[in-house]
């Protein structure tokens, strides 16, 4: 779905610890994947954990921009007005992904084309969802689902794992994107950690998560985050993470938040009050020096300032 990704882990647990855990791995969109089950039968944990291995590689040759014959590389190939009807999935994936466009007064953004030399384009993309149709209202517009596809790839996978009666799980995206469904029996949720992504050894937060989901964005070597308002990119911060009940959400929100200022950020998490945030900036006197800020409703054993 994106180019590979640099080595840098925002999100980690001390996951190996606990005993009972089934582990599994898998490889696509760039990324490595992991699900971990709590269950009696490890034959029937490794089973659910390929059929949702499978439903990952079903959502990838969906959505995904480099493969050929992909719903999103069918919509890249649209001229302007061309209504296009899709699957659900990439449906569903692009009308969340408009839905937090408006929602963030355009800081996400998964078009990219000429409407910044044409006034008046907001949204280039229009959803008939009575028909699952998707139309370009300007050309050339390009979709590109890599700041919320893990995501939304790690909540389908859920869903599965739930029909397979499998309550008990975290499922990882590539350490950027983590959801958990139940607590592990007797603890507060599934121990996760955020770190800071230039001091490995320092850690910002601890978490205990159960049936929610944290997602991290960050400007890495080699890796640039375009502000989709500016069409430039995205300066003063080191890192962002983004807390809600979905991974899709806080895929797409970190990314956001990478972008927005601390005024907006507040404001977000104001008016959503399921959301939470935190985001590294460069001091501005001192830019080796970090600041942490944090959004939102933590908890305070959760605050490692």
């Amino acid at each position: 779905m994106t180019q590979p990704e640099p080595g840098t882990c925002f999100i980690n647990g001390d996951w190996d610890s606990i005993s009972g855990i089934h582990r599994f791995c898998h490889e696509a969109m760039a990324t490595t994947f992991e699900v971990m089950i709590l269950h009696e039968d490890s034959r029937y944990a490794q089973q659910a954990a390929r059929a949702a291995f499978d439903e990952l590689e079903r959502l990838e040759a969906e959505l995904s921009r480099f493969i050929e014959n992909s719903d999103i590389s069918r919509i890249n190939n649209l001229a302007a007005n061309q209504p296009l009807r899709v699957g659900l999935d990439a449906f569903e994936c692009l009308q969340l992904s408009a839905k937090i466009n408006t929602e963030t007064n355009g800081a996400f953004d998964v078009t990219v084309g000429s409407r910044y030399q044409q006034p008046g384009i907001e949204y280039p993309v229009k959803l008939d969802e009575a028909q699952y149709t998707v139309e370009l209202l300007t050309s050339p517009v390009q979709i590109d689902l890599g700041g919320i596809g893990k995501g939304f790839a790690v909540d389908r996978m859920a869903e599965l794992l739930r029909e397979w009666s499998i309550d008990t799980a975290l499922i990882s995206g590539g350490y950027s994107s983590v959801l958990a469904l139940n607590a592990l029996p007797e603890t507060k949720g599934w121990p996760v950690t955020l770190s800071n992504p230039n001091n490995r050894k320092q850690t910002l937060s601890r978490l205990y998560l159960q049936r929610r989901a944290v997602g991290a964005s960050g400007l890495q070597k080699g890796l640039h985050i375009i502000d989709p308002r500016t069409n430039r990119p995205a300066k003063g911060k080191i890192a962002a993470w983004a807390c809600a009940t979905d991974a899709a959400t806080v895929d797409a929100l970190s990314t956001a938040f990478m972008v927005m200022s601390p005024e907006e950020i507040e404001q977000y998490c104001l008016a959503h009050p399921e959301v939470r945030a935190l985001v590294i900036l460069p001091e501005e006197k001192q830019p080796q020096r970090e600041k942490i800020l944090w959004f939102g409703q933590w908890k305070k054993h959760e605050l490692l300032k």
